[in-house]
This record gives C-alpha cells, structure tokens and sequence, in this order.
C-alpha cells in the first residue's frame, strides 16, 4: 500500500504549443518510468491523430516514481490540452489533482489560455508552480517573459523554474518542487470508499475504462463495484494504473489515480463525474453519497454529420457513442436530411473539436461523413403551442411554459408568423496580442459586431512595446468559421484568443435557402445575421456554380430569404451543334432544328432534378 503522504498528483496547463507533451516526455524519461528503447516524442499523446497535428487533444494519465531525500514518491501526472476548444479536459484534470505546473513558452510569453488555465486552477485551490519553458532558444527573452508572469500573477522570482522540454535543463528542479510544494491528497475521516470517474474510454478487449482518482477508502482488484449515477454494479475485469501504458494491479487506495475495467460493452452504464463505491457501502437504506461532479460542457458550435455511405448508418452511431465515452463534450442528436439520409445534429466545443472528431471517427472506425456548414444554438420565441404547425422542430428542444424552442439547423427554422424573437448566443471574448496590432484588431471585432469592454496592458518586451488583454462581447455566430484565422493573419500569428459563454440576446437572424433548379437544398441553406446574408449567400451561389456539373438545360442556382432572392449565378448548358448535320437548304431547317432542341431542354428541364455531388456538399459548406 502506497504511503499517503508520499503521493503527489499534478497536472501540467498552458497555452497550446509551449511544450506540455515535450516537458512531459522528459519527467517521465528522467524518473526510468519507460525503459530507454521504449522512450518516443510525445509519449503521452497516444492517438495517431495527436501525433500527426503535433497537438495534445486528450488528457492522458502517467504514474512517475521519484527518489527525494532518500524517499520513494508517486506522483501522478495528467497532461492536459492547451487549444480552448478542449478545455474541459483541462477542467477535469484539475479536478483530479492538487497541484499544477503553469509552463510558458519563454519565446512567446503568457497568451490568452495561459490566463484561462490559471483561473480554473485557483478556482479549484491548486498549488501552482510556475515553469519558463523554452529558455535554451536563441529567440527566448526570459527575463521580459519572467517580469510578465510576476506582474500579471503575482509569483516571486524564485519561484520561477528555468526549463527545456527538449533538452532536459531544470526537470530535476521542477520534480524537486512538485515534491516539495505540492501537497499529499487530503486525509478523508471516513471509511466509506469514493472514487471519482475524471475520464472514460471503450477498451476493444476491456471494455469500458474509466479513469479514476481515489477520493477515500480503497478497491482491490476483482472487487464488486457500484457507479451511483447510473446505479450499475460491476465486477471489474481489472484495475490498475497508467505509465502511460495500462499496468495491472491489486488495486488502488486513498489519493491514487487509476483505471478500472468494467468488462461493459454498454458505453451509457459509466460517464465522466460518477462517484464509484463498493457494493457493501449500499446495502440498507442509508446509500453513499456522491461526489461533486463536473459542470456539463457546453456545447458552442453545432454541425450535422452524415455518413457517405447509407450502409454505414449503424456503425456511425455505434461509433459516434463509443466516441462519446471518451469524449464528454462531445453531444448528438438524430436527424433525417431527404439529400444526404440518416445523420446526427453534433454538438462541440468549437471548429477544431468539430474538425478532430470528424476526423477521429474517420480514421478509427473507418467511415467516410459529411458535415453541415457549422452553427450556434438559437432560442425562438413560438407564437403557436400547435406545434404540429412546426414539424421541423423537435419537441423535445421546446419548453411548453415558455413557448421558447431551441433550434440548431437551417431546416428546423420555421416560417415568420410563427416566431416573435430569435435569441442568440453571446461570448465574453479575451484577446491577447501586442500592443501594435490593436487597432486592426478591434477593427476586426467591431466588424464581427464585437462590444468592446475594456483593454489592459501587462509589462513590456526589450524593445519596449507592451502587451495588451482586450475584451469584447461577441456573437458566437461571428467566431466560429474564420475569426481565428483572420486574427492570426492580422497580427502575423503573435494574438490568440479565449471565449467562454454570456448569454443569449435577442439578433436579427434570418434563413438564407439555396435553391437549385427552383428545388430547395436544405442542407445547403443556413441561418446568418441580417447584414451578413447577402454576402455569404453570394459566395455560396458562386460556389455551386464552379462545383455543381452542367446539365443539358440551364440551371439557375439563387439564395433567398423567404420569397426574396438575394444573390442568383446560372450554370450555362451543354451546347450540342445540331446543325452539324446540315449540308445545305434555307434558314428555315437550321430554325426548325433549334426550335426542336429548345423544347427538348424545356421538358427536360421540366422532368428532372439536378443532382448536387458530394464533393460539391463537401467544398460548398466550408464556404466562409
């Protein structure tokens, strides 16, 4: 049984990209938790995925022994994403642990998520030990860096750790103070065991695998469980531990983070935090009472996925569930697109959870989707409780007190005289960039129909100029598709940016439906703000018109609010030389030829659709 008082479970925040992964690899390289043939980059990023874009999308769990003043100690550490669209991993990272490395890219400095991370961090009363990392890159200005963290957190200077992820200065230090100034996990006066799931994934062999940290009490392995969410009872098929790779164990007790197999094969049986017990502390009437868990995420961006292949309709949703395991931020909902078939209205965090999820469900369980152009959730306010009337909208997104219905796609949007208000959602929006691109900056928000709310400086660089924190409100709606990109281009990639969730307000929203051939495509349509529309329904009608092949008639492609067409392009027809088989005679045979080809067009034009292929659907709704 492990010493209490010689556990230490932290985890590592930052920004994206100032070397979480690499600093990780070296704790674990240092302390000989992986033998030397095995050591790789980026240990701890175990998707092929996270290999491949070089970024941390999953926090991952890792126990490290390390000797201190002739004592063995366990410390336990959780590597955590730094981009916002994964910052509820973040926040259940936290929650598992006492205490936390804040890494800052000394070539960089603090950004926007440095501050965020930091926040959740004291929210939760964690010790914070601050690490500059990067110092040996001939382009780091530590000491600027160092003065920006003591001004804008308030650490000492010998509190600051010098590192390299790559190249190992300053680990033994930072081990020494995770030892030192991180405490034990709490002492628990009770006998009751209480284990809290931080994470779940589905094991082909294992079943479902929750990760746990041990709150109070112990479990041995093959011990009768009960998770009190879902009232199941479970003999588990294993526990043990990460290194990152699963080790087996006899079980787990007080303070310790962990695995426990279940052996399920039913995803909806565990979720992310559930309180788990022994089976004997709920026999009788007095039941164990439950942890605090996590606030459910909230979903900012939504986008329906459909597969390519009808076939592949069961095992998208059997993917898209075990996905959901793994993933608690991630949220679904079935739908039925007459163009594209069976699919799922999907829920995320923002453009890249959208991007890495389609992508996951892609390469691991090997299906071919489609998504929708991405949007927000609307409120409307319904001025019928016939809601027979609005068949588009699912019942079950409507309060009947209130008479106000949640819509996420174009397709549920339901004509005018049966709303009064359309709401949408707010963000409060941190930017963090130097200060001479703050002028294109604002710019930009104001643009996006931003609210600014005020703007602060933090300490200056060698060559004097500062950096400055600017804070709007604004529309989810105007961030999602290309606002990062246009901020990262305007400030040459030094700005990055936050946003967490307002409320929502009453917006000029409006149904933008794209009709080809005078036949709509629902799919295609998509709901924007009033002076937004024109613009973006011309784009899209342009680009359907590179994308969409011609036809033997003349295909007009419009986009229209309502009864009116706002943007119109025509795809030209084939042209067949029907003339060509004229050797002489009068103009009246050339006519008759192309009065006959005429009608031909116009009852073929009558007959039938125009078919829009999936690679147009595919290239027109990344249109920004």
């Amino acid at each position: 049984m492990l010493d209490l008082d010689k556990i230490r479970n932290f985890c590592i925040i930052a920004h994206i990209d100032h070397g979480k992964s690499t600093l990780a690899d070296r704790l674990i390289e240092y302390t000989g938790t992986v033998a030397t043939r095995e050591i790789k980059d980026r240990m701890m990023d175990t998707l092929q995925l996270e290999q491949e874009r070089g970024i941390t999308i999953k926090l991952q769990t890792a126990r490290l022994k390390y000797k201190h003043n002739e004592d063995i100690y366990t410390l336990n550490l959780i590597d955590t994403p730094g981009h916002v669209d994964f910052s509820y991993e973040v926040s259940r990272s936290v929650a598992a642990s006492e205490g936390c490395l804040l890494l800052v890219d000394a070539t960089q400095g603090i950004q926007a998520q440095t501050l965020t991370t930091v926040y959740k961090a004291m929210e939760y009363d964690l010790k914070i030990i601050p690490v500059l990392n990067k110092v040996d890159m001939d382009i780091a200005e530590v000491d600027r860096v160092k003065r920006e963290i003591i001004d804008t957190f308030g650490f000492d200077e010998s509190e600051i750790i010098l590192a390299s992820g790559k190249t190992g200065i300053g680990v033994k230090e930072i081990l020494d103070a995770i030892v030192e100034k991180i405490p034990a996990p709490p002492k628990v006066e009770t006998n009751e065991t209480k284990l809290l799931i931080f994470d779940a994934f589905f094991h082909e062999y294992k079943g479902v695998t929750a990760l746990v940290k041990v709150v109070s009490g112990e479990i041995k392995d093959r011990q009768k469980l009960y998770f009190i969410g879902t009232e199941t009872e479970v003999e588990p098929i294993e526990v043990g531990y990460l290194i990152p790779k699963m080790v087996p164990s006899l079980g787990l007790n007080t303070g310790e983070v962990g695995y426990i197999a279940t052996g399920l094969k039913d995803i909806h049986q565990i979720h992310s935090g559930d309180t788990v017990t022994t089976v004997q502390h709920n026999h009788g009437h007095i039941l164990t009472q439950p942890l605090q868990g996590y606030r459910a995420p909230k979903p900012m961006v939504f986008a329906s996925l459909y597969p390519v292949e009808a076939n592949d309709s069961e095992q998208f949703a059997e993917s898209l569930e075990k996905l959901s395991l793994n993933d608690a931020a991630l949220s679904y909902q079935k739908e039925y697109s007459q163009a594209l078939g069976t699919g799922y209205v999907c829920g995320f965090l923002g453009l890249l959870h959208l991007e890495v999820t389609q992508d996951r469900l892609e390469r691991e369980y090997g299906i071919d989707l489609i998504s929708t152009s991405p949007t927000v959730e609307f409120k409307i306010q319904l001025t019928t409780s016939d809601y027979s009337k609005v068949p588009n909208i699912n019942t079950r997104n409507i309060d009947p007190e209130t008479n106000m219905a949640i819509i996420r796609t174009a397709a549920e949007f339901p004509d005018g005289s049966l709303f009064t208000e359309v709401y949408e959602p707010w963000v409060k929006l941190d930017i963090f960039s130097p200060e001479e691109y703050i002028g294109p900056i604002m710019e930009l928000c104001q643009k996006s129909r931003g609210v600014y709310k005020s703007m602060s400086y933090i300490s200056k660089n060698a060559n004097g100029s500062q950096h400055a924190i600017i804070e709007y409100e604004i529309p989810t709606l105007e961030i999602i598709v290309s606002f990062f990109d246009k901020l990262k281009s305007l400030s040459r990639g030094y700005a990055s940016m936050d946003y967490s969730f307002l409320e929502y307000r009453k917006g000029e929203i409006v149904k933008v439906s794209i009709l080809v051939n005078d036949e709509a495509a629902e799919s295609l349509s998509f709901l924007t703000h009033k002076d937004n529309a024109q613009r973006r329904g011309r784009d899209m009608v342009s680009k359907l018109k590179e994308l969409i092949p011609r036809q033997q008639f003349r295909v007009p492609i419009q986009a229209a609010i309502g009864g009116q067409v706002i943007a119109r392009e025509n795809i030209d027809a084939y042209k067949k030389d029907v003339l060509a088989k004229l050797y002489g005679g009068d103009v009246t045979r050339k006519l008759k030829l192309l009065e006959k080809q005429k009608k031909g067009k116009k009852k073929m034009k009558a007959i039938g659709n125009v078919e829009i292929p999936k690679e147009a659907f595919l290239a027109a709704l990344k249109v920004d």
